[in-house]
């Protein structure tokens, strides 16, 4: 989408962080090659009217970002949280932007937050570290782009729960939790990224328990009426694609408040304790289960590649190319 904008180089940097391994994440690689854009490994110079830094964690383990970066306007795109629940850092925040920094002159130099909850983790983080001056927080967040055909289906609900998550640890909620997210009364209950369950030989007969990668994330979301999401307390997805795909299949989607905060109404805000009735009032209402189905359509198309595209044009005074 930014290539129909003006010309667009790819930089990719190696890192520390990656063992100094030169690889490309499949789906990016397909774009880049679908696009036919330029692609540039550590270059020493990388200089552009607006250069685009995402993620600036994959610097935490080390201390110089080795090249040199200049122009008028940098955004660097926070997708990790800043901070975790708690007021924590998640990751040496002020090392990694002070070696962009450094590296770095620009006319402007901006951090744009991808969600409501990242926003807040980023704004609290820079008010307890007004030494580490001189970024501008966008006022827009530079969210991902969810183009997904949303399935308003009128459907007759069942008790059919699951959740769908990479496998890592922080990504799960305790095991008391799950067991009130997925209890024996439900139809069905299946655990896609469960990885760390089968491994430490959790024994839950109601369970479906599926590794990572095992089903299509499509197949799976056929499986299911209700996409029960929580995380350890200890941590908070920034953004949350996983809630963004089942909401556009038309499912209901349970999660706490601050990390259902990106998708407003779309979601229903609740507690492990609370799923149970939260269902069961769905159940016994099915005309309340399309009402809420429905609401995900205005929070998605707010986040189409459409209105990135004009969010994008605005945020960074461009203009559109004939």
């Amino acid at each position: 989408m930014s290539a129909e904008l003006g010309p667009v180089v790819v930089h990719a940097r190696s890192s520390a962080m990656f063992g100094q391994e030169r690889r490309i994440a499949p789906v990016l690689r397909e774009a880049i090659d679908e696009l036919h854009l330029p692609l540039v490994w550590d270059a020493p110079q990388i200089s552009a009217d607006v250069v685009v830094f995402h993620n600036p964690s994959f610097l935490k383990f080390q201390r110089s970002f080795e090249g040199r970066i200049i122009a008028r306007q940098l955004v660097v795109v926070t997708h990790e949280n800043f901070t975790r629940p708690g007021g924590a850092e998640a990751f040496d925040v002020a090392g990694c932007l002070d070696q962009i920094d450094h590296a770095t002159l620009a006319l402007r130099k901006c951090l744009a937050p991808i969600s409501v909850h990242n926003r807040s983790t980023v704004t609290e983080w820079l008010a307890a570290h007004p030494d580490c001056a001189g970024w501008e927080v966008l006022d827009a967040n530079w969210f991902n782009i969810c183009d997904l055909r949303i399935d308003d289906r009128g459907v007759q609900p069942r008790d059919r729960r699951g959740r769908h998550s990479r496998p890592t640890r922080e990504k799960f909620p305790p095991l008391a939790a799950l067991d009130l997210c997925f209890s024996p009364r439900a139809e069905a209950n299946v655990i896609l990224g469960s990885d760390f369950l089968l491994n430490a030989e959790v024994a839950r007969p109601h369970w479906t328990m599926l590794p990572f990668g095992a089903i299509d994330v499509g197949a799976f979301l056929e499986m299911i009426d209700f996409h029960v999401y929580f995380t350890s307390p200890a941590w908070r997805e920034s953004f949350g694609r996983v809630i963004a795909e089942a909401l556009a299949a038309g499912k209901v989607v349970l999660t706490d408040a601050e990390t259902g905060a990106t998708f407003g109404d779309a979601v229903v805000a609740c507690q492990p304790a609370e799923v149970d009735a939260v269902i069961a009032e769905f159940l016994a209402r099915p005309e309340l289960y399309a009402e809420q189905v429905r609401r995900a359509g205005p929070v998605l198309e707010a986040m189409s590649e459409s209105a990135f595209r004009a969010r994008m044009v605005s945020l960074l005074g461009l203009e559109e190319t004939a």
